[in-house]
């Protein structure tokens, strides 16, 4: 590790991420911000337990600004069921439990201002609601097509973001984000291709600012002198209709002298596309946003933030020192490491627990309605629950078995308990499955849930063995005081008729290149999730002809729907056939033969070299099973208890460490 710096425990190579920054009166004490997005935690539209230990664990982990979710600023802003509303003073005192709880930790709170317009996502009792925007304009993604907004509903509005700023206010926040990004309400103004209305609202460029710069101005009304204002704004909505880069950067030209900082990323939510860069999946670059970022900044004079997978110190050091932003957004950085801001701050950048960008269980959870957390991270989100580890009276011995993802961290959360604990690996490298998972394209940046665990079991002491195969005998020598069993799974292959004649593999032997492939294949999907979808991309950029064919209604269908949109989008580009309803029957030599899964009719795929099986796993279970008669106490977990993926892996994990 470097050196430290004169300033204390900054490292040298960190300091303009690690300097202070000033916001009209306001001293934030880092550049590092966990920018605003939805938890799926508030059930009844306040701040909730959940909630404020959720964002208490970011403050304590020492982030210096948290911007919380939107927060809905009239009764048509309701775009899910589970959004947080600042229509009555009701709201008041759950937003004072949040900002003192981060204020204790000398971490500044922002409260996002909302409104979606056209973009409504969830019904509130099973009927569709009105939606309303500028213009009856639709909404390509969630098939809206909104009510013009008369001219009393928009000062109601107006009004609300006012009165919401007020309450924000005296609840203790330190300021208040207006989103117009990603095609929300303010944007759908600002947009000519969305407002088409020939009023006072819409026409030439300062009429369809109008509306924004009426709600800056109800908020300041409102809000009081010391609430800091700042606007949230994507420069390129990567939209067919979207804004572009030219008339976000024209906005925040126009809009600075009402503001107190600019906050720019990417993506819209009206479109497929679009909304693949609110969360953008790990085959997005790295800080992509950031060469607009300083676009803006060359142009105003006031600070400007930045987000969009800067999941790194190092990353946001270089953004700030470049003089691309004043402030780098972290948020996935910090819902995969909560303490990511002070282990950086300390000189700890080897123990950072790296976000992967998969989106499972942040993003994902959300789009299932269900509380974020993190695949590597199952404590995120579960604060209440699993947020402090609880030391072991009496250490004992613990055996764990198999070294992929769940018994990795179930290793590493017994031993930092207290606990002597030993884990055994058959093969000579650790990390199961999500070794295999990391060759598939754009998917390298998953072998880092490998190097992650590892380092926990290192901090942790784990005593690690690999190339160690473990049986029922060695277990009762050995005599542990209590056994995890972790041993994963292994391919599935079904019954198929005339496989005999027919040339049939599975993806493991695909991703591990020893075997002939030819140039047409037939890649039979039944699970519907990265792997078929990794498989026919790596087998169409070797030059296959590749047709998916998935037991399921869309390729993907299981995975989150960002991370499935880019990538059925670059195989459309490969020439990857896609066919839907798919059930594999059986094959020859040249033939595969499938059911459509809707009427049973018959689906005949000719001129086919392999037929590559994509159909789950099998669980490991032999040594489990083997182990009945055994006075023992044992845990089984992960793949070998039901093949699911990495996130039940590591939550098992997480569970059976606590539970020993």
């Amino acid at each position: 590790m470097s050196g430290q710096c004169a300033r204390g425990d900054v490292l040298t190579e960190l300091p303009h991420l690690f300097s202070p920054l000033g916001l009209r009166g306001l001293t934030v004490k880092n550049r590092i911000l966990s920018t605003g997005h939805d938890t799926t935690m508030p059930t009844d539209g306040t701040v909730n337990d959940a909630l404020v230990a959720y964002h208490r664990a970011r403050a304590e982990g020492g982030a210096g600004l948290i911007v919380a979710q939107v927060s809905g600023v009239h009764e048509t802003a309701r775009y899910t069921t589970h959004i947080l509303m600042a229509t009555s003073d009701d709201c008041i005192p759950g937003y004072r439990r949040l900002v003192e709880a981060c204020h204790a930790h000398d971490c500044k709170v922002f409260v996002q201002l909302f409104h979606p317009g056209r973009e409504i996502m969830e019904s509130q009792d099973g009927c569709l609601p009105v939606a309303y925007a500028p213009s009856a304009t639709p909404s390509e993604r969630f098939h809206v097509i909104p009510r013009a907004l008369p001219n009393d509903l928009i000062g109601e509005i107006v009004e609300g973001y006012g009165a919401a700023a007020r309450r924000i206010a005296e609840a203790g926040a330190d300021g208040v984000e207006i989103v117009a990004s990603h095609g929300y309400l303010p944007a759908q103004f600002l947009n000519p291709r969305v407002n088409r209305r020939d009023d006072g609202y819409g026409g030439d460029t300062d009429k369809r600012r109008r509306f924004l710069g009426e709600v800056i101005a109800a908020v300041r009304a409102q809000g009081g002198e010391d609430l800091v204002v700042g606007l949230r704004i994507s420069g390129d909505e990567k939209d067919h209709q979207g804004l572009t880069e030219e008339e976000s950067l024209g906005a925040c030209v126009a809009f600075q002298d009402r503001l107190d900082y600019l906050n720019v990323i990417a993506g819209s939510s009206a479109s497929l596309g679009g909304a693949i860069h609110i969360v953008p999946p790990m085959i997005v670059d790295n800080a992509y946003v950031a060469p607009f970022a300083a676009a803006v900044k060359a142009a105003v004079t006031v600070p400007v933030f930045v987000g969009g997978r800067i999941n790194q110190p190092q990353d946001a050091e270089k953004i700030i020192a470049a003089g691309q932003a004043d402030m780098c957004g972290m948020t996935r950085a910090m819902i995969c490491d909560p303490e990511m801001s002070a282990k950086a701050a300390a000189g700890r950048l080897e123990d950072i627990r790296a976000c992967i960008a998969c989106n499972q269980a942040c993003i994902g959870h959300f789009h299932l309605g269900y509380p974020i957390s993190c695949i590597q991270h199952p404590e995120t989100g579960r604060e209440l629950t699993y947020g402090r580890r609880t030391p072991v009276a009496a250490a004992r011995r613990v055996m764990v078995v198999g070294g992929g993802p769940a018994g990795m961290k179930a290793a590493a959360v017994a031993a930092e308990r207290g606990h002597h604990v030993t884990l055994h690996e058959a093969a000579t490298r650790l990390g199961g499955q999500a070794l295999l998972a990391q060759l598939l394209p754009g998917r390298a940046e998953f072998g880092g849930i490998v190097t992650n665990l590892t380092r926990e079991m290192e901090l942790a002491g784990v005593q690690v063995l690999t190339g160690s195969r473990v049986d029922a005998k060695m277990i009762a020598e050995e005599a542990p005081d209590a056994l995890i069993v972790a041993t994963g799974a292994r391919p599935r292959w079904p019954a198929i008729e005339g496989a005999d004649e027919a040339h049939v593999l599975d993806a493991w032997q695909v991703l591990r290149e020893d075997i002939n492939i030819g140039s047409s294949v037939v890649v039979a999907d039944w699970r519907c999730d990265w792997i078929g979808l990794g498989i026919a991309e790596k087998l169409a950029r070797d030059g296959c002809h590749v047709r998916l064919a998935v037991n399921g209604l869309m390729a993907g269908q299981t995975i989150p729907q960002y991370v499935r949109d880019a990538w059925v989008g670059e195989l459309q580009r490969l020439d990857v056939e896609i066919i839907p309803y798919a059930r594999l029957y059986g094959a020859d030599r040249d033939t595969v033969y499938m059911q459509h899964t809707a009427n049973g009719e018959a689906l005949v795929l000719e001129a086919v070299d392999s037929l590559v099986l994509c159909q789950g796993h099998e669980p490991e279970s032999e040594l489990a099973e083997s182990l009945t008669d055994l006075q023992l106490e044992m845990h089984i977990i992960g793949d070998c208890l039901a093949p699911r993926t990495a996130e039940e892996a590591v939550f098992e994990g997480l569970k059976a460490g606590c539970a020993v």
